[in-house]
């Protein structure tokens, strides 16, 4: 039935992952429930927020690596972690 869909290994990992980030958020919320605070995203966040708005900043540098420069998506990865990293830490 799902034969026209083409699941290669890298699409495959990126659901595990973010399916695996999505437990591990939500186990976190019921141990130690989230706390709103103001970070240089002048809004108030809490950490789902805060990855939600990182998950998609990293998107956002993906697709725009890809746009404007041939080099390494290595190095692209790594940028895109890192503003993942930063927005949630201080954002």
């Amino acid at each position: 039935m799902l034969e026209w869909m083409v699941w290669t290994l890298p699409t495959a990992l990126v659901f595990v992952g973010l399916a695996l980030l999505l437990v591990v958020m939500t186990v976190w919320a019921r141990v130690s429930p989230p706390v709103a605070r103001r970070g240089f995203l002048r809004i108030e966040t809490d950490r789902g927020d805060r990855l939600y708005i990182g998950l998609i900043s990293a998107a956002v540098v993906l697709t725009a690596w890809m746009a404007v420069t041939d080099l390494s998506m290595w190095l692209a990865l790594g940028c895109a972690l890192l503003v993942v990293v930063v927005i949630g830490i201080w954002g």
